[in-house]
């Protein structure tokens, strides 16, 4: 049995979904030409829904996204103020009437009851400043290579950071690139691949039969204890805390300026980089944890948190959004895969065990072994209901200097 470096053996090459991501270094005119593109995006998302209201009011149902690409096409040819459609790739227009198809998809599974999630309500018109700026390619040119990307209608632009990690897949035959997304974040550009690549996925972790779980708060990020009772914490940045002052000023500023004037159109842009700087942050170091839990241990344990909420909380809204604990189920999922190892996800009210507040472990309810969740912490009291293990444990060692461990 052929074994990799980690010591694992090597399972066949699968092709798993992967998202690569590039920030675009644009010249003016590159730039006037992805806001062009976008703009396209936006007015072919409200021209569809516009025509998808009408039916609906008069027949009770909607346009899918062929119907509309073919209404598109008969009305650009005929009405001359579209005449700037063949500015644009065509794949804008394509994708924004999908993406309106999905929309009104997903609206109609929630009204019915067959989505998990908030409700949703019905699609709305995306005003300019309002919206996001995107819009998606999926066919044409679409490739990478040094340092720069190239889309189609928009050639070959410059980007920040160099692409040799996906053009050498590509170059290898192991990468294959099915849509490009351009994006607007904080007066910067982006470019995020969707590719499916070949990656070596092995077939069992390279440290088997390790298990971790995960508790989830406010003071530190993650708190993770595995299966030997080892308190493991990862101290959250909090960068919305260490910005909040920096970020009312800004705001402050940015309030008592002129309605359509350039001083305002400064501000924003200065608004919109102080709330970019406190995501990738709290991005930065949601990866790294996951990253290393993954990595680290085969089975992760996490909890299902209703997290939605927990927001409504006014006193707990802000410490935890600062977290994003939205994001931690969807990165351990897939980097689980990646690793070997895999995720579950306890039920929101699965009544599992009941704590000792003598030692701070877990005695099952359903006849299960005592097993050790949060570690003892030395100088600790005990409180009155204490297991018979703690009790003894406490009393021999003198109550204090108790260390956490098996």
């Amino acid at each position: 049995m052929k074994l990799t470096q980690a010591g694992s053996p090597r399972s066949p090459l699968r092709g798993v979904p992967q998202a690569y991501r590039y920030a675009l270094d644009p010249t003016p005119a590159q730039e006037r030409r992805l806001r062009s593109h976008v703009g396209a995006a936006r007015y072919a998302w409200n021209w569809g829904l516009t025509r998808v209201k009408a039916r609906y009011a008069a027949e009770k149902k909607w346009y899918s996204a062929e119907d509309l690409h073919r209404l598109w096409n008969a009305e650009k040819k005929r009405n001359p103020e579209l005449a700037w459609w063949s500015e644009n790739s065509k794949c804008v227009y394509q994708e924004a009437f999908r993406n309106l198809d999905r929309a009104l998809e997903d609206f109609s599974k929630s009204k019915k009851g067959r989505r998990k999630g908030r409700r949703l309500g019905f699609p709305r018109y995306r005003k300019k400043g309002r919206c996001r700026d995107s819009c998606r390619f999926s066919t044409g040119v679409m490739r990478c290579s040094g340092s720069t990307v190239t889309l189609p209608r928009l050639g070959t632009i410059r980007t920040h950071e160099p692409t040799e990690a996906l053009a050498g897949k590509i170059a290898e035959g192991k990468a294959r690139i099915l849509s490009a997304t351009v994006s607007r974040s904080a007066q910067r550009w982006f470019v995020s691949f969707a590719v499916e690549v070949e990656r070596e996925v092995p077939d069992r972790h390279r440290r088997p039969r390790t298990a971790v779980g995960l508790d989830l708060g406010i003071a530190s990020l993650i708190t993770a204890v595995d299966q030997r009772g080892r308190v493991i914490r990862f101290p959250g940045p909090q960068p919305l805390r260490a910005a909040l002052r920096r970020l009312r000023r800004a705001s402050r500023a940015h309030s008592r300026k002129k309605t359509g004037s350039a001083n305002r159109r400064k501000s924003a842009r200065r608004l919109a980089r102080i709330h970019a700087q406190i995501a990738n942050l709290r991005l930065n170091a949601m990866h790294k944890a996951t990253t290393w839990l993954a990595a680290r241990y085969e089975t992760v344990v996490v909890e299902d948190l209703n997290v939605v909420g927990m927001l409504r909380n006014r006193r707990l809204a802000r410490s935890l959004a600062d977290q994003s604990f939205g994001t931690v189920r969807h990165q351990l999922g897939y980097k689980a895969v990646w690793c070997g190892g895999r995720l579950l996800v306890a039920e929101r009210f699965f009544p599992s065990s009941t704590t000792c507040s003598g030692c701070g472990t877990v005695k099952a309810k359903a006849g299960r072994a005592h097993l050790p969740l949060r570690g003892l912490r030395p100088g600790h009291r005990p409180g009155r209901e204490r297991c018979e293990e703690s009790s003894a444990l406490h009393d021999g060692l003198g109550g204090g200097g108790i260390r956490v461990g098996p």
